[in-house]
Formats: structure tokens, sequence, C-alpha cells
């Protein structure tokens, strides 16, 4: 890697969102680390950016659902100094009953949406914060504020994304390092096809290209804007759902009972 050039690493980079993150961060001078299992995959897109913007790629070829995998991942961020910027974006969901859904699928759900963001996240503070620089982007969902019948489980893991990465966003007031949470809504990528509905069940009018899903991010990227919801054109509308959040979280703060609770045999008010 070079080092006058800064060093974007992006997961689950063969394709989708993270294929057109790896696209869009090469064409602003980012040399990149491209994550993802199917190395044939990587090696074509790093041939591709390569030639149109003269980037140089390191591809692993890593499980991000397997201890050897994260190892991997997490010693180029610990040690590479010319890392700035960590895209989580490797993610999947068997979408479905929570009863019908097999313990394989169920643990890899959790491995790549819980444990992989949190760990990689934990190793790209230490030396972002150590040099006062660097940032990470940490893709959620929409389910992230919504469960479904058949997205328990996703949008739990989705939920945890969102309060992890608002808490750490919390971590860094004050220094040079900044986290964005994007939640996107649907996007034409091939998520459907290993979740277990396709595409095609979805009205096209709702779905959003990758394309146009990383660009809009970018732009609140570069607009400082902490959490990103891509589709929502009204913004009052999440300022008006954080606002009624944070009352309901300081309307929690009482050590008393509240009095639909109390009753004439149970505790006096």
């Amino acid at each position: 890697m070079s080092a006058s050039k800064p060093v974007a690493v992006v997961t689950g980079a063969s394709s989708g969102i993270g294929a057109v993150y790896a696209e869009r961060l090469a064409a602003r001078g980012y040399d990149l680390v491209l994550v993802a299992r199917r190395a044939e995959r990587l090696q074509a897109l790093s041939a591709k950016l390569a030639q149109a913007h003269g980037t140089q790629v390191e591809t692993v070829a890593a499980d991000l659902t397997s201890e050897a995998g994260l190892v991997r991942v997490e010693h180029v961020l610990a040690t590479n100094p010319d890392v700035s910027l960590l895209v989580n974006n490797a993610g999947n969901g068997k979408l479905g009953a929570t009863v019908a859904m097999s313990a394989a699928d169920a643990a890899a759900t959790i491995a790549l949406n819980v444990t992989a963001p949190t760990r990689l996240t934990r190793a790209a503070l230490p030396p972002f914060l150590a040099r006062n620089a660097g940032a990470i982007i940490n893709v959620s969902s929409v389910m992230a504020l919504h469960s479904l019948p058949i997205t328990s489980l996703y949008s739990g893991t989705k939920a945890f994304v969102l309060a992890f990465s608002r808490g750490i966003q919390e971590e860094l007031g004050g220094t040079g390092v900044r986290l964005q949470v994007v939640l996107p809504a649907g996007v034409a990528t091939e998520f459907y096809d290993q979740a277990g509905i396709p595409l095609s069940a979805f009205d096209p009018a709702v779905v959003m290209t990758a394309e146009d899903m990383v660009d809009a991010a970018l732009t609140a990227f570069d607009r400082g804007e902490a959490v990103t919801l891509p589709s929502v054109h009204d913004l009052a509308l999440w300022d008006r759902y954080d606002a009624a959040r944070a009352a309901l979280f300081g309307a929690t703060q009482n050590g008393k009972p509240a009095p639909r609770y109390l009753t004439k045999q149970g505790l006096a008010a």
C-alpha cells in the first residue's frame, strides 16, 4: 500500500453495497483492503478498480463468521497505519419465523451482523484514537427500527448495530475520530437471494439501487451526519423519533413504580 494515500477497509465487498462503496472510495482516492468470502469476485473487482482509478487493492478472502477470518481482518486494522476508514458492511439474514430457522442460520446471522462489526470496530478504534483521526461506517438497516414476524432475528441484530454505533459516537465526542451509522431500506442486491424472499416479491418503487444508496450515504458522511436514512425524505421524522426516544428514556429515571401499577391491595401510592 502507498503511504501517500489513505486506505479504506470494506467488508462484504464482493457485490452489492460493499462493491459500490469500494468503487466510490477508489474514485475518491483511497487505496483499499477488500474483504469477502468470494476470492474470485474480489480479484475481478480489484482489477477493475486498478484500471479505472490506479487503486492499490489488497484482497482478503475471509469468512467473517469464523474466528480465523475475523483475526485476519483485525490484524490489518491493528497493524496498517494507512487505514483511515472502516466500512462494516458485511451482513446477512435469513427471513422467516424464529422457530423455523435452523440453528446454523441463526448462529451465522448473529456472527456476521453482531460479532463481526463489534470486533472490527474494536480493532479499528485504538489506532484511530492514537492518531486522533479515522472514521467508521457501520451499515445497519431500517429494520433496526421495526420488527416483522419474518425479521425477528435480523431486526434484533441490526438494532444492535444502531445502539452500539450510537454509544460509540458518544464515546468519540471531542476526538478526531467519527462514526456514521447507515440505515438503508430495500436495496437491490444479492441479499434477498440468500434471505429466502426474492427481490421480485417487493414493489420496485420501494427498492433503491445500491449506487443511489451509497452515494446518498457518502453525501451524508461528507456532511458529518451521525445517523443516515437514505430513503427518508422528511428528516424531521427522524428528529421527532430521536427526541421521543430521549424523552422516554428520561422518563424511566424514576425510583417509584408508575401509578398505573399500584393497587389498593398492593403498594401504597
